[in-house]
């Protein structure tokens, strides 16, 4: 398929508008003329927008030996976030989990453990790798994930081992030496080799971590050109390993920022062969264009930021619950994103994970981001697609999506400090019974009589600044 150009993107960004920009802030409807009268907002299932690839979390950075039980945590707690996190019935059902490759054999709750931990003696001497099986907790969670039936497992190395690297550091920044090239592509496979081995396919695999943004810890900077040249060693060296794995690029730490990626990335035959998915992270801002290509996109990594633990749904912080369903709406809508995968699964102390560990101690604490996330990933599954929408009222922000098992799936996020009601017309099939489930202060996907379809019109009444989920068979 032909690749699109900046420009193409940007006209494509003006007629994805015209369709769904109603859907994370809609404008105010046209006027209408007097024979005709307004039209009602409708919801048109017949249609496809993008696919949906799923939503995830990561526990790196040995999270997840936390929640292996590290720091107290005994085997019915933990029994209870896996559900949370990865149960279809009881919990959120993410379906993506990202692993972080380690480049440190410090295994401390900053790191991540290593597979090459020495020097070899040179970029083409034999190297010896490493294997504990373990993996900071991660062999074990993923495990875990694909008995719950998860299904892409997305790994990410955020550094190099430092003696690849021009500053002999992993952290700190520093960039890949060239002569390095292909002894790193060689160690990303033999990660995801040592996976296949536990059982585990990886599914996509990343070789950078926010190229643009150097950190204390583990971090390795590329420019757009350098992810192009190291792409076009390591795509080769993954076709040729024969790993049923794609590969992805390149995690920007800025969604705007990834353009730039992306743009190099298309104008190289290449490397455009290479990369199967296109990955960026929003810290910089919310997400304001689509990325320029016709590859499916993810948001692969964001939590808000703050000083303190919240478990609150809409007090203004901006790591509240409110706050994450809007991002949620706004990365799929504006940004056309085929996944969403939030930062933390669970962590500890001042954490903007989704869920809070006892550090140490047997106990955990669920805050109103889970269950923002929550609600769309446990009703809108892998294979989904998002369908058009059209809404007059600028307080509600609208979202729908269609399962392949037949499903829709509307999210209706009131912005509003009052109660609305809205109608919509239904467009490809209707429900007599439709489900609602309301999540806000005090509810968190709690079944509610709140919708009523009368032949393909829809009626909600949507209770003030709260997400409300209907499902239709």
């Amino acid at each position: 398929m032909k690749r699109l150009t900046a420009l193409t993107a940007v006209i494509l960004l003006a007629l994805t508008s015209q369709v769904a920009a109603a859907d994370p802030a809609p404008p105010a409807a046209a006027p209408a003329s007097s024979a005709a009268g307004p039209a009602r907002p409708a919801i048109d299932f017949r249609a496809a927008l993008q696919p949906i690839d799923g939503f995830g979390f990561s526990m790196a950075f040995q999270r997840a030996d936390l929640l292996h039980g590290a720091r107290g945590l005994s085997p019915e707690k933990r029994r209870e976030v896996l559900d949370l996190l990865l149960s279809k019935d009881k919990g959120a059902g993410l379906s993506i989990l990202r692993l972080g490759i380690g480049s440190s054999t410090d295994r401390v709750y900053d790191h991540m453990p290593t597979i090459l931990p020495t020097d070899p003696g040179g970029p083409d001497a034999t190297p010896t790798y490493v294997w504990d099986g373990w993996d900071g907790g991660q062999v074990w969670l993923a495990k875990e994930a694909k008995a719950y039936g998860v299904e892409r497992f997305y790994a990410d190395a955020w550094s190099a081992p430092a003696f690849m690297k021009t500053n002999g550091n992993e952290n700190n920044g520093g960039e890949l030496l060239p002569e390095w090239r292909q002894a790193y592509a060689n160690y990303l496979v033999q990660y995801a080799k040592f996976y296949e081995r536990e059982g585990i396919g990886i599914t996509d695999l990343g070789f950078t971590n926010e190229p643009d943004w150097t950190a204390t810890y583990a971090s390795m900077r590329f420019t757009p050109q350098q992810a192009v040249d190291f792409l076009k060693v390591l795509g080769p060296t993954v076709r040729a390993s024969g790993l049923k794995t794609g590969v992805v690029c390149c995690d920007a730490a800025g969604w705007d920022r990834q353009v730039a990626y992306t743009e190099a990335i298309e104008a190289d035959p290449a490397a455009d062969k290479a990369v199967r998915t296109v990955t960026g992270h929003r810290y910089s801002g919310a997400t304001t264009v689509p990325q320029p290509t016709d590859k499916h996109v993810w948001m692969s990594e964001w939590s808000p930021d703050g000083t303190t633990w919240n478990e609150r749904w809409d007090d203004g912080s901006g790591y509240d619950g409110l706050t994450v369903a809007a991002d949620i709406q706004n990365t799929l809508t504006v940004g056309n994103a085929n996944a969403y995968v939030y930062w933390t699964g669970a962590s500890l102390g001042a954490t903007r994970g989704l869920i809070q560990l006892a550090n140490p101690g047997d106990d955990y604490r669920v805050s109103k981001r889970y269950w923002a996330l929550a609600a769309f990933s446990r009703f809108i599954r892998p294979g989904a697609v998002r369908v058009p929408v059209t809404n007059a009222d600028p307080a509600l922000r609208v979202t729908a999506f269609r399962n392949t098992d037949g499903s829709r799936v509307i999210e209706i996020l009131n912005t509003a400090t009052t109660q609305k009601s809205a109608e919509f017309t239904l467009r490809g099939g209707h429900d007599r019974h439709p489900d609602g489930y309301v999540t806000d202060e005090t509810r968190s996907i709690t079944p509610a009589d709140i919708a009523s379809t009368h032949g393909t019109t829809l009626t909600a009444k949507l209770a003030p600044r709260a997400l409300t989920t209907i499902v239709l068979d």
